[in-house]
């Protein structure tokens, strides 16, 4: 087996596991489709904004839920930004946990928003952490001679 073959294999088995694991849904499988020759970055682009957002709502909540009169409704919006943005790039592990904090924040419980929000952002991580690896491993792929594969809807 060659060098893009491997490679090749390697980067649809660990695309397929970020689904199988429901860390990425078929949002993420939309932008993929969207990205072709003339913008052979789209992908990384958009999850770079996202990756960017997001740091600045999580840094956002963390301050909010560190003050002495908690603004819930405040906390609730910044959560439900990141929702949004999560469920635009696929990030389905992020969306769900978001939405439970979501409910955290409605029923003013400190404590499960402060829970949460650690669950958020250890999702987040691994999010980003899964994606960076995806990234990576498309770059070696192009730079032995090969080509991304298509993204197959499920």
């Amino acid at each position: 087996m060659d060098a893009v073959t491997r490679l090749h294999r390697q980067l649809v088995d660990y695309s397929n596991s970020l689904f199988q694991e429901g860390i990425l849904d078929n949002q993420f499988g939309h932008l993929q489709q969207l990205q072709d020759e003339s913008n052979p970055d789209f992908v990384a682009e958009v999850v770079n904004l996202y990756f960017k957002d997001s740091e600045r709502l999580l840094n956002e909540i963390t301050v909010a839920l560190d003050q002495q009169n908690v603004d819930f409704t405040k906390v609730g919006g910044h959560v439900h930004q990141l929702k949004g943005s999560s469920s635009s790039i696929g990030a389905q592990r992020v969306n769900n946990v978001c939405t439970a904090f979501r409910s955290f924040c409605e029923e003013k419980n400190i404590e499960g928003c402060q829970q949460y929000l650690q669950h958020l952002k250890q999702e987040y991580y691994l999010v980003k952490n899964k994606l960076q690896t995806l990234f990576q491993l498309q770059q070696q792929l192009l730079s032995a001679g090969g080509s991304i594969p298509a993204y197959e809807m499920r």
